[in-house]
């Protein structure tokens, strides 16, 4: 690196232009460049099983998020507004070895809400080996995450803005969403990369809160989860251009599970999206549209007593803008809108509840004192009240990655 900055200062002397460009604002793109790549390495090793080596081969590192919701405005008739909150939404280690130069064990061990009560829980949402034959053909088997969106895979505190994760990726793409199985990845061109495998499916039975929660519910974790039906992925991103990333992912598969009580339906989710993200200068854009169809709905519907649809979707767009960068210090305004409706299309033996569409604004700033630690607060205004958490919602985060 201090080559590189030599060689951009000798290049500035020599230049006609030095008055344009001063050697200030080339050190500040360096800077720049750099808490990117510490970054990006401090994830990718983290994937890689290279976090912070303890014990010859052995790995370990980690994340968790600490929010405080504030809730505030207008709630359903007859609801009454739900109380203000703290939680410590996660704690997350993991672990990984390295058996050799192209085979690897990953692991992520995570801890809900502090405790196994009030809703927490611990559970195993990694555990797969990876093996690394070239760039462009590699293979992991095991539990995973679905390589779906950009948060399902991606969602360590300090690489997303806001607070808490968007509604999008948590209630069209339900994330956190992992499943066992295997796949294959790699570069079969330059800036070209891919996923696709199969997989454990999801269980239609268990479509409760559609209307609300979209397939989140339908999730089994690979706890002697049904494998009477299993699902297919692919993904497809391509990285070529500078700070452009674009692509797509589908998931796609049966969730009768032969369960008796749909009289042989498939139930068949289709799920797909399309992403794209820009990094330029000091500007981060990011936009994303995602889309579920399920078969067989009514019969889930009259089977179960659910509310499912034909369809439902959802779409975000972010921009954030880094207004000021100290050594390691960051600091990011954003604004992100967001829309979903989880009754897009439904059967006729449901009605609509107006609880399933929505959109919010959220406005808001992340503080990276390091790049693997961040301050979040953000302000939220949701066109129809959330639940019995009201309209509006102000939020306080820390997280942190290692």
């Amino acid at each position: 690196m201090q080559k590189k900055l030599l060689s951009l200062i000798v290049l500035s002397m020599l230049s006609g232009h030095a008055m344009a460009t001063s050697i200030e604002d080339k050190i500040d793109m360096l800077q720049d460049e750099i808490d990117q790549l510490k970054a990006k390495a401090a994830y990718a090793e983290k994937n890689e099983g290279g976090m912070k080596g303890f014990a010859n081969n052995t790995t370990v590192g980690g994340y968790g998020e600490l929010h405080y919701n504030n809730f505030k405005g207008d709630v359903p008739a007859g609801e009454k507004r739900a109380k203000d909150e703290i939680d410590f939404h996660r704690f997350v280690l993991f672990f990984g070895h390295r058996f050799n130069d192209w085979i690897s064990f990953k692991s992520e061990l995570e801890l809900e809400h502090s405790n196994t009560e009030n809703g927490g829980a611990v559970e195993l949402e990694q555990a797969y080996l990876d093996f690394n034959f070239s760039e462009k053909l590699n293979a992991k088997a095991g539990i995973f995450l679905m390589p779906l969106g950009f948060i399902n895979e991606t969602h360590e505190p300090p690489t997303f803005y806001g607070v808490e994760r968007n509604f999008v990726e948590t209630r069209i793409i339900p994330s956190t969403w992992w499943e066992a199985g295997a796949s294959l990845y790699g570069e079969v061109a330059p800036g070209w990369k891919y996923q696709a495998g199969v997989t454990s499916s999801l269980a239609a039975e268990h479509f409760e809160k559609f209307s609300t929660k979209g397939v989140r519910e339908a999730r089994r974790n690979v706890s002697e989860a049904p494998a009477e039906d299993f699902g297919v992925h692919g993904r497809l991103d391509y990285s070529g251009l500078p700070g452009l990333t674009v692509g797509a992912s589908v998931f796609t598969g049966n969730t009768g599970q032969d369960n008796p009580a749909l009289n042989g339906a498939d139930a068949r989710l289709t799920l797909w999206d399309v992403h794209a993200r820009y990094q330029a200068d000091k500007f981060d854009l990011r936009a994303l549209y995602a889309q579920g169809h399920l078969s067989d709905a009514a019969k889930i519907n009259d089977a179960f007593g659910h509310e499912a649809a034909n369809r439902f979707y959802g779409w975000y767009m972010e921009a954030a803008y880094h207004v000021w960068k100290n050594g390691e210090q960051d600091f990011a305004p954003f604004v992100r809108y967001e829309k979903w409706d989880t009754q897009a299309d439904i059967p006729n033996n449901i009605a609509r509840n107006d609880a399933s569409e929505n959109d919010v604004w959220t406005i808001g700033a992340n503080y990276w004192p390091h790049p693997q630690v961040v301050l979040k607060a953000d302000y939220q205004k949701f066109d129809k009240p959330d639940g019995d958490k009201g309209d509006k919602r102000f939020n306080l985060g820390l997280g942190y990655m290692f």
